[in-house]
């Protein structure tokens, strides 16, 4: 089966891979309607597995193929009390630039916060440096106040101008924030707060790899506080609290994640990259949409489209028994709820070996990637009749992403 797939690229080298193991069950295609009923379906299987296969944590893996989209994950496995370790990197919650923001996010609600405050005070950098923080501090233990009260008053405190300037700024920036909360959401107040601090932007300009990562993740969390604030109220009917400080209640648990014991009994989260060389009893292939895997900056030629095409292979030769394919219909990209066409690599693998019952009533989707209707119409206004090829449309799609998703946050910035 996974020969078959990775038949379908041409620079390779042609070779049949087998194994010894017994003919295993067929690989379950999974649609969900949103990336949030995808972790909560995964959590679920494995709870259920565990109990009726007797299975251990340790012998699930859940493969994505970005960082930023273990949020979901984790937040359903440890709503399940499920023990689980992100193989080669961090909890989603742990993450600096995720501990940066929503620092930012908790020193507006609450003033008295001095952990956040001592993280975002000269972050980005802003002219107050360690020994400035230093005196703010030995300052508050003194007059027997708050880190944020010797802020207010700093001009009484013999700051030298530009430190006294750059403190007042700080000081209106944070008061100007605060001023939010009544009439904004957490949504528009955390999307504000990540635009006007520069810390959005400053990882929008780094062009690294772990720069590009952590824009990920940032615009993760911003997706999952949009999600948030527009769910339904809850079954009963009640009105959901949607403010900034209700949000923060609700992740408080998740930000203290535990170091854990790579060898420990828990299930793994790993992206595709770090899966490699490494098998499990049991697999969940997450977030398996076009532009997502295959990612859209790496549908520009043949040859990039099959390096994601052989980290497919890595996925399907992960599992040893069981394999679940997973995908949403839906997600929050900036902002923004995008519709999801399943990845060209689900229609690749042979039909004799799928189990598509949890994927739309059991029929065989269609439409993956060709046009129709399909996401690549609707996105570059109908290509039905024109004569542009599947390359030419995935070339076109991947620059319109990176051109108005990327870059039309901050274009305003760019004018300045």
């Amino acid at each position: 089966m996974a020969n078959e797939v990775i038949g379908n690229n041409k620079g390779q080298i042609p070779k049949v891979l087998f194994t010894e193991n017994a003919e295993g069950e067929k690989i379950k295609i999974v649609k969900t309607m949103s990336d949030n009923e995808e972790g909560k379906f995964v959590a679920d299987s494995i709870q259920e597995q565990k109990l009726r296969n007797h299975f251990l944590n340790k012998d699930f893996a859940i493969l994505y193929r970005t960082n930023a989209q273990s949020r979901a994950f984790e937040e359903s496995l440890r709503r399940r009390e499920i023990a689980y370790t992100i193989y080669g990197g961090i909890s989603f919650y742990q993450r600096k630039e995720i501990k940066d923001l929503v620092a930012y996010l908790r020193i507006i609600i609450n003033t008295r916060d001095e952990e956040a405050l001592k993280r975002i005070i000269n972050y980005p950098g802003r002219g107050i440096g360690k020994t400035t923080i230093d005196k703010i501090i030995l300052l508050a233990n003194t007059h027997d106040k708050t880190m944020w009260e010797i802020l207010v008053e700093a001009n009484q405190h013999g700051f030298r101008a530009g430190t006294l300037e750059a403190i007042n700024q700080f000081v209106t920036m944070i008061k100007s924030f605060s001023s939010m909360l009544e009439k904004h959401n957490a949504y528009e107040v955390a999307f504000h707060v990540g635009k006007q601090t520069n810390l959005v932007k400053e990882l929008f300009n780094d062009k690294s790899t772990e720069g590009l990562q952590k824009f990920e993740n940032i615009q993760e969390l911003l997706n999952s506080i949009k999600e948030w604030v527009e769910s339904p109220d809850n079954e009963e009917g009640e009105v959901v609290d949607k403010t900034l400080g209700a949000y923060l209640q609700q992740i408080t648990l998740l930000t203290d994640a535990d170091d854990k014991d790579p060898h420990a009994d828990t299930v793994k989260l790993m992206t595709i990259h770090a899966a490699k060389g490494l098998e499990f009893q049991c697999v969940f292939a997450a977030g398996l949409e076009e532009m997502l895997f295959p990612n859209a900056m790496s549908i520009n030629t043949r040859e990039e489209l099959e390096e994601e095409r052989r980290l497919f292979y890595v996925v399907v030769t992960r599992a040893k028994k069981k394999l679940w394919i997973t995908y949403a219909n839906t997600r929050y990209k900036f902002g923004q709820l995008v519709q999801n066409e399943p990845s060209r690599f689900i229609e690749e693998l042979p039909e004799e070996f799928l189990d598509r019952s949890y994927a739309g009533g059991g029929t065989k989707m269609s439409g993956s990637f060709g046009f129709g209707g399909s996401a690549f119409d609707r996105m570059n206004g109908g290509w039905s009749n024109s004569k542009k090829t599947a390359a030419d449309a995935e070339k076109d799609t991947a620059r319109h992403l990176r051109k108005n998703n990327y870059s039309r946050l901050f274009a305003s910035e760019s004018r300045k």
